[in-house]
């Protein structure tokens, strides 16, 4: 049975994307069959793991709007035990056209079920907003994961995502979970890094990997090549901290 993690942070630019392609990744790296569902209209995850944004007849718009089934939107054997449903811009245009739309909330949920059984992971990328392509995502998820860049106003706007995980679950989906929060972008020659840390590990009643993203070069070069770090610097520390993380997260399902 496929164990769905959704990726969420309303917050830009805090490593979500990069922790979404990179834990992939590492999963399937270890010989788990994933799939990473591209739920962001900027199609970084696509990008990243290595298709051409543009180049798809059908995405997950197609498949959110109901022009195509879920084995149609499935990229196979993109990387080894790695497949992928990506995006597109138009994805963003699906909230509107969902409007009059009933049950809206739960068209993922009904389209990935289907081929759950095939994968030991589904993670899903969301959009930077608290969307309904988002509330789709956490209705169609077991968890939640957040990463939380190491910098001055992490906490931010983390406490309206928490509530929003908490309404989802009252209201929606009473299977979700919090899987927790994963600390990226950690620079260890500041002291701030360090503080924001122990900042959120005392204000926050949530789970906590104990491993913690670095800032890194490599990582950041890797999307432009269309590659997993693991596959384009496979020594570089950011590929080891998402090898941990990989570790972190298969060794929760017990």
């Amino acid at each position: 049975m496929g164990r769905i993690i959704a990726v969420a942070n309303q917050k830009g630019g805090v490593g979500k994307t990069t922790t979404a392609i990179n834990l992939s990744a590492c999963l399937a790296e270890k010989g788990k069959k994933v799939l990473s569902v591209d739920m962001d209209p900027q199609g970084n995850m696509t990008s990243g793991l290595g298709m051409e944004k543009g180049s798809v007849q059908k995405t997950i718009y197609n498949l959110i709007i109901g022009e195509a089934d879920v084995e149609d939107v499935i990229i196979r054997g993109l990387i080894e035990n790695l497949d992928i449903i990506p995006t597109s811009i138009d994805l963003s245009a699906a909230e509107i056209e969902l409007i009059d739309i009933e049950e809206k909330e739960f068209i993922l949920k009904k389209a990935i079920h289907k081929v759950k059984e095939e994968y030991d992971f589904i993670i899903i990328d969301c959009p930077p907003s608290l969307s309904m392509l988002t509330i789709n995502a956490m209705t169609t998820a077991d968890s939640v994961i957040v990463p939380i860049q190491c910098e001055y106003y992490a906490l931010e706007g983390l406490s309206q995502l928490i509530h929003t995980v908490e309404l989802v679950k009252e209201r929606l989906n009473s299977k979700l979970e919090m899987e927790g929060v994963v600390f990226t972008m950690y620079d260890a020659r500041t002291n701030l890094s360090l503080q924001v840390v122990e900042n959120v590990k005392d204000n926050l009643e949530q789970n906590i990997y104990k491993t913690i993203i670095p800032r890194n070069i490599r990582l950041a070069e890797a999307p432009s090549h269309g590659m997993p770090i693991n596959l384009y610097d496979s020594k570089s520390p950011g590929a080891e901290s998402y090898r941990k993380l990989a570790e972190e997260v298969i060794s929760r399902e017990s």
